[in-house]
């Protein structure tokens, strides 16, 4: 069985030696991947020197460079951690041991249930993980601890039928609503988080990568659950309507007269188009149920794959 160390890095020349040599003492039989994102502090020299097998990814954000990982390597577990010597090396056994045994699809590093809050001093990065959290686990209605962790595991089934869309530091969420949606089998460990060592600075900016954040789970909501989202637009389309239309409909049972005909126009425009947008929930519905039907059949032909190759 094959087992990969994937890890991304950019400008991580405070670390990036200290990580890779950390996982070649902890999995000696793992081989050890350093996908470097235009760095320019030597990070890729360092990597290399300490035994990784570096690669490149110019296309800059996390995400593309996950694609890229993704898309070359095959292996039966796929660990993937970030470059910055946050994560326990020490603890990446046990993740390969869920995969390998076949008990987890996906295997997240569970840092808010441990040292993570106590490590790290960024207050509103601290509450937009919590935000994340409780607005994943109310729509989706799991109960994952961690949404957004940089230390996960994963299976080849998984790694190669997810369909990457994210470029940059929203990919973690990506990873987790994919992996809900779909039904793989999710396993939470938590881990000893430690902060960045002084000079190393992270990449993420609190406000502009949590808005991304926002904006790629409002656009997963919309494509996997059309139904639900095309609804709700559509009743809210409908209350408004009612809002304009009741005073008008009251004051014909009073006065006998038909008033404001704009206004009634404009609200019959409203009602079709709630109509319409209703009946685009249901047909994207039902594409998303082909599409799921698509996905089991195609994992189906990746198991059968892998067992002609073996």
């Amino acid at each position: 069985m094959k087992t990969v160390i994937l890890i991304p890095c950019y400008n991580e020349s405070k670390t990036i030696e200290k990580v890779v040599l950390s996982f070649k003492k902890q999995m000696p039989h793992a081989e050890i991947y350093v996908y470097d994102n235009n760095s320019t502090d030597g990070s890729d020299i360092l990597a290399r020197n300490s035994g990784a097998t570096v690669c490149y990814e110019y296309k800059q954000g996390k995400g593309n460079v996950i694609k890229s990982m993704f898309r070359d390597i095959d292996a039966d577990c796929y660990i993937m951690v970030d470059g910055d010597d946050t994560y326990p090396a020490e603890q990446a056994i046990e993740f390969e041991r869920y995969i390998i045994n076949g008990q987890a699809d996906m295997v997240i590093g569970d840092r808010l249930s441990s040292t993570y809050f106590n490590e790290n001093d960024r207050l509103f990065h601290n509450t937009g993980n919590k935000l994340v959290r409780k607005f994943i686990n109310l729509f989706f209605k799991s109960d994952l601890k961690d949404i957004m962790t940089g230390m996960r595991a994963f299976n080849y089934n998984f790694v190669k039928s997810f369909p990457i869309s994210s470029e940059e530091f929203e990919i973690e969420t990506e990873m987790t609503v994919f992996a809900l949606m779909n039904n793989f089998i999710i396993k939470e460990i938590p881990i000893q988080y430690k902060n960045r060592v002084e000079g190393s600075e992270s990449k993420l900016n609190t406000y502009s990568d949590g808005f991304k954040v926002l904006m790629m789970i409002f656009a997963l909501i919309r494509d996997e659950r059309p139904l639900l989202f095309f609804t709700f637009v559509s009743l809210i389309l409908l209350i408004i309507s009612g809002i304009y239309f009741f005073p008008i409909l009251l004051k014909y049972f009073s006065t006998g007269y038909v008033l404001q005909i704009p206004t009634l126009i404009v609200i019959s425009t409203v009602v079709i188009i709630s109509a319409l947008t209703f009946f685009v929930g249901v047909i994207l519905h039902v594409l998303k149920r082909q599409h799921a039907e698509n996905l089991e059949r195609h994992l189906i032909l990746l198991n059968e794959l892998k067992s002609n190759d073996k």
